[in-house]
């Protein structure tokens, strides 16, 4: 049954999801800051495949090796690795910057994607998204307030996983022509669980019993972040909530101060308004090729 055009339940939808991805932000930072980068990533995946098996089984995995027979394995590859890579990125800045920093700057995916999807689809980028980047990218400046001597590696790092997972989303649109969502929810699931498993041969750490709890639940959460935003764009298309997704980096603000007393100062306050703005814009004008898919 396909829900009513409702566009205040999808904006709501998005809103709890925007929450629950804040919510794995600070999971993820709180065993970060005692667990190798790699172990953090590897749980994330793994908890996140487990939960997401039932929804999976339920919505068109049910006929095992029929169902998941691709032509397109490398494309998922493609997607699998540079959302995984994203991943990384996004986990080391959440050990290291302020959390809505962090998440602003994982946030940066929309900007990136007109360049990606110019590269590789040689699709045409209109004035508009170009205007929409310039702004962004200006508001990045004023976030990283870069000197003539140094940047913060871990801002660089931060920013790298809003470009790889912009390589991730134009990927899903490549998928979307010939794939269906489950499958491409599961390759994802599988490429990522598998790969992130590898470096525990050489970081292994058994978690202290306190940590278990942000370690599990940072997959969970980030799947219900996901199956929150996927329920909100049956409700309206993304053209009219897309932008809501940076509720994420109000709920994470007011965590991030909350919590840890992190307040940006007002020239970052106002890039992270214009990412917000210039993100928002992107999303928008591009709603009518394609619904963004949440952030990894």
């Amino acid at each position: 049954m396909v829900p009513d055009h409702d566009p205040r339940r999808g904006a709501l939808y998005v809103a709890l999801s925007s929450l629950l991805f804040a919510a794995m932000g600070v999971c993820i930072r709180t065993a970060g800051h005692h667990l190798p980068n790699e172990m953090v990533v590897f749980f994330r995946n793994a908890s996140g495949l487990v939960t997401l098996a039932p929804w999976l089984v339920r919505h068109g995995l049910r006929r095992g090796a029929r169902d998941l027979a691709t032509t397109s394995f490398p494309i998922h590859l493609v997607r699998g690795l540079s959302g995984l890579a994203a991943m990384y990125c996004f986990f080391y800045a959440l050990a290291r910057l302020p959390l809505a920093v962090a998440m602003l700057l994982n946030y940066t995916m929309p900007l990136f994607i007109p360049l990606v999807a110019w590269v590789w689809l040689r699709e045409m980028v209109t004035p508009a998204l170009a205007g929409a980047a310039l702004i962004g990218f200006a508001g990045l400046l004023l976030i990283l307030q870069p000197t003539a001597h140094a940047i913060e590696p871990a801002a660089v790092i931060g920013l790298f996983s809003g470009l790889l997972a912009a390589v991730a989303m134009v990927a899903i649109r490549r998928l979307t022509r010939s794939e269906p969502t489950t499958r491409i929810v599961f390759y994802f699931g599988l490429i990522a669980t598998t790969v992130s498993a590898m470096p525990l041969a050489w970081c292994w750490q058994t978690p202290p019993p306190a940590l278990w709890l942000p370690l599990l639940a940072s997959g969970v959460l980030a799947t219900g972040g996901q199956l929150f935003l996927t329920r909100a764009y049956a409700y309206a298309p993304a053209a009219q909530i897309g932008p809501f997704v940076y509720l994420a980096v109000v709920f994470a603000g007011a965590i991030g101060w909350a919590a840890w007393g992190e307040v940006p100062n007002p020239l970052a306050l106002t890039g992270m308004a214009l990412v917000c703005l210039a993100g928002g814009v992107t999303l928008r004008g591009r709603a009518a090729r394609a619904a963004p898919a949440a952030v990894e």
